[in-house]
């Protein structure tokens, strides 16, 4: 509207400044020199001043278009390598994102050429040279970035990951300790930081990166008081023995920051207990056990009081286990004090569930009952069974199992990264596939080698946790009963074997004295099956036809030769290379 009313007022001024040039009388004269002599009316030397001054604006217009040209040619000459560097970095990002090893270096060489001074070419080069595993060319590239004032953390970031690759602990713990200096709100410095200090039990640098990272909003309040409490608890653990005063008070701050944390509970319980407060160290350990049943947790609540009988620490672990009635970890806690006390028969009834599918723990448990109760036979026949039994619940981290507790992941570096459940290695890879071992026949003359076989139809062989010693039969059974072995799949020497192997004659029927013999007929000469087939696997199943190889476990302690005497091996009937080291057994996993 405003613009509206000013050039109305524009117009009207013009118009008035017209008619006052056309009312004017009179003339203009303009005298160059003696000779030349210009005289004109008002009115044509008014038109002829106002196209003088438009052929001057359009002239000045021209001169400065012509004086802009090489400036607009370098321009666009930029423009062009611009848009071309762009693609490149684009289309070579793409590429290292699918893994395309020679479109990136294509494409990284182009970026080079038309930005060579564009941090996301660098960055493109270093990325490039990690696809192709030149770890000096990724190194320099991130070097250069490193050195640059806007992409110093990026060049640092792109060096620790380079440190470790190349299992450089130093230079990884000294490139994150220069990030964090930069910026202390750096979430994966914070983390290295957090990860290093702990791995050298520097607790107090470790609580005040946590500290830290809470103060920038890097980590919300309750994962702060659970990651503190973690902490507090590893700094009095590792200073149990050295300085109590400050591993007592940074346990009790740890219990009150994290009163589920069993080896915090644990400890706690220990120290109110040796200062005469049993009430106080019963509480903090039902607390923990009803969020996480664990041995260690029924150890401490058992010798919660110094001096008592073997009798009261059984009654204190039944009144212990009703808070969590039907949990394994409440049985074998009552069976461990049952047996301390003598008293087999009460073990014997809290493990009866738990005896046709024992766990490790649950055989050794009734190994030292039936050797209480003077059946030795027995209490050997539960310690084998051990050895091939489930594993128990361990400490478990991204995959790693460890016998003991600990503050941070030794794979990934996290804090509270360990849980009490049982470890992958142990459960079923193939659900649908059971994988039997049966035992030879009881007239082989000697035990026949378990063949090496290939897997079949499958992608991989998956690792099992019972580590049984002879390889395994034919998945899929056409017919019930017994199935020989495929002898394209079995060494030459085990069908030699099998072959030479003495043949079992079934005992004649009787008849009697007046009838006559019958004609015998010469049945096939066959070898005896290396394996027996299990009833409930001769069901049609949509299972592959495969013979899948046993793979040890990691955590399997395998067979130790000298575990085992020969006279020991003879009493329970079990070769000598099939009866596996129970006793290395025993000392892993402490009885």
């Amino acid at each position: 509207m405003l613009r509206i009313v000013l050039f109305l007022l524009l117009i009207a001024l013009a118009a008035t400044g017209a008619a006052w040039v056309a009312d004017q009388s009179g003339s203009v004269t303009l005298i160059l020199g003696n000779e030349w002599k210009i005289s004109a009316t008002l009115q044509v030397f008014a038109v002829a001043l106002g196209l003088l001054a438009l052929v001057s604006v359009v002239i000045a217009r021209i001169l400065g278009e012509v004086w802009r040209v090489p400036g607009r040619l370098r321009r666009a000459r930029h423009r062009r390598h611009s848009a071309r560097s762009r693609h490149a970095i684009t289309q070579g990002l793409l590429a290292v994102g699918h893994g395309d090893v020679a479109a990136a270096r294509q494409h990284a060489e182009a970026a080079r050429r038309h930005a060579p001074d564009d941090p996301l070419t660098l960055l493109l080069h270093a990325q490039s040279a990690q696809l192709e595993g030149d770890r000096d060319k990724a190194q320099h590239a991130f070097r250069a970035l490193a050195e640059r004032p806007d992409t110093r953390l990026l060049g640092l970031r792109g060096l620790f990951v380079e440190a470790q690759r190349a299992d450089d602990v130093i230079a990884a713990a000294l490139i994150a300790e220069e990030a964090i200096r930069l910026s202390p709100s750096s979430t994966w410095a914070s983390q290295a930081v957090l990860g290093f200090r702990c791995a050298r039990n520097d607790w107090g640098g470790a609580l005040a990166i946590l500290d830290a990272n809470l103060e920038a909003g890097l980590i919300e309040k309750a994962a702060f008081r659970r990651q503190r409490g973690v902490l507090l608890t590893a700094r009095a653990l590792d200073l149990e023995t050295r300085d109590r005063d400050v591993a007592r008070a940074s346990v009790m701050e740890a219990v009150r920051l994290a009163p589920t944390l069993v080896p915090a509970a644990v400890l706690a319980a220990k120290f109110e207990s040796e200062a005469h407060q049993v009430r106080r160290a019963m509480k903090l350990v039902e607390a923990a056990w009803v969020a996480q049943p664990h041995p260690d947790l029924a150890e401490a609540y058992a010798h919660v009081r110094l001096g008592d009988s073997a009798q009261e620490r059984l009654r204190r672990t039944e009144a212990l286990a009703e808070k969590t009635e039907g949990h394994v970890e409440a049985a074998l806690a009552i069976a461990r004090m049952a047996i301390d006390a003598g008293e087999f028969a009460r073990a014997r009834e809290v493990l009866v569930p738990l005896v046709e599918d024992p766990t490790q723990r649950v055989a050794l448990l009734m190994a030292e009952i039936e050797r209480g109760e003077g059946d030795n036979g027995r209490a050997r026949a539960w310690t084998v069974r051990a050895v091939r039994a489930r594993h128990d619940p361990a400490w478990t981290a991204d995959g790693y199992v460890s016998e003991q507790w600990r503050p941070v992941s030794p794979v990934t570096g996290r804090i509270d990264a360990f849980r009490w459940q049982t470890p992958v290695a142990s459960l079923s890879s193939h659900p649908e596939v059971m994988i039997v071992a049966s035992s030879l026949e009881a007239d082989m003359a000697e035990p026949v080698r378990a063949p090496i076989v290939e897997a079949r139809e499958l992608p991989e062989p998956q690792p099992v946790c019972e580590p049984v010693q002879t390889l395994l039969l034919e998945a899929v059974r056409k017919t019930e009963g017994q199935v020989p072995l495929q002898q394209d799949n079995v060494e030459p020497e085990v069908v030699a074997e099998a072959e030479a192997a003495p043949k079992r004659e079934e005992p004649a029927p009787k008849r009697e004295e007046s009838e006559p013999e019958p004609k015998r007929e010469e049945p096939p000469t066959v070898a005896p099956p290396l394996f027996r087939a299990r009833p409930e696997l001769n069901k049609p199943r949509p299972i592959p036809a495969a013979i899948i190889p046993i793979i040890r476990a990691p955590d399997d302690p395998g067979i130790d030769e000298d575990g085992l005497g020969d006279e020991y091996s003879d009493q329970i009937g079990v070769p000598r290379a099939q009866a596996g080291g129970w006793r290395g057994f025993l000392s892993r996993w402490g009885g």
